[in-house]
């Protein structure tokens, strides 16, 4: 009776943990992965969730490419929208970690990859999860090796990447009056454009928060896509292409996990 119990609830808790039963997504709809590091784990760190192992980066690639799917931008997949194969996909970097050029930038290369990376244009020496949980205040991702401008000039120039906007300060929207929205809308736009001499087209809303209304403020500040962290898998024919939706790849999770975050939008409870 005990070992059936146990047994039942480890079954129990592998479902909801995993939710395998969910049916698959449509290969039709295009996956837009959301990264931030490729590093390996640090012990006792609150933020290894970001961190997604060097090692766990190749190995998704390298099954990415085996299993036939195609790499876009995030830019690309809207503007082919009607157009993109099955099994297409977009990677993409948010904040701007020095490690996206050190350990991101080879594999990607090596397996013929694009990314989108979303730079915070006030990056250097700031730890921006105070903004969002004021206890979050121990400095990990302040002391956390940020990109120079140098170093993204020269992601820009591997042809793997394309840049988006961040906004400036990785400020959280939802505490912000319209003016201050603008500001770290339009700005950071306006400050990329100018350093890189590249177009910012596309945004990610800092820490995936926002109030609705402010939808409206990225489109008027010039961009023409931009990315959540809501967890999903978009149709492209009824997308709204300012709130794209997003598959969290994480640090803490293993390889079944990846497949059915893949397979799925998102992996259980």
């Amino acid at each position: 009776m005990i070992l059936a119990a146990l047994l039942v609830a480890g079954a129990l808790w592998f479902s909801l943990r995993y939710a395998w039963w969910r049916p698959p997504v449509d290969r039709r709809f295009p996956r837009i992965l959301m990264y931030h590091m490729i590093a390996d784990a640090r012990p006792g760190a609150r933020f290894n969730g970001l961190r997604v192992a060097p090692q766990m980066f190749e190995r998704q690639l390298r099954w990415l490419s085996e299993q036939g799917w195609h790499s876009f931008t995030v830019s690309e997949l809207v503007q082919q929208a009607g157009s993109l194969p099955a099994k297409a996909f977009a990677i993409t970097f948010d904040d701007g970690y020095a490690d996206n050029l050190h350990r991101a930038l080879p594999l990607l290369r090596k397996y013929r990859c694009k990314a989108t990376l979303y730079l915070v244009v006030e990056r250097l020496g700031r730890d921006w999860s105070v903004e969002r949980k004021a206890h979050h205040n121990q400095g990990e991702l302040g002391r956390e090796p940020k990109l120079s401008d140098a170093q993204v000039r020269e992601l820009l120039d591997s042809g793997c990447f394309e840049l988006g906007s961040h906004s400036l300060t990785h400020a959280n929207l939802e505490r912000l009056d319209e003016e201050a929205v603008r500001r770290e809308l339009v700005e950071s736009k306006q400050e990329l454009e100018q350093r890189f001499g590249r177009p910012v087209t596309s945004f990610a809303y800092p820490f995936g928060l926002y109030r609705p209304a402010q939808v409206a403020l990225v489109e008027q500040a010039g961009y023409r896509s931009a990315v959540t962290t809501r967890e999903g898998i978009d149709n492209p024919g009824r997308w709204n292409p300012l709130e794209l939706r997003r598959i969290k790849i994480s640090g803490k999770d293993n390889w079944l996990a990846f497949v059915l975050r893949m397979r799925g939008g998102r992996r259980g409870c």
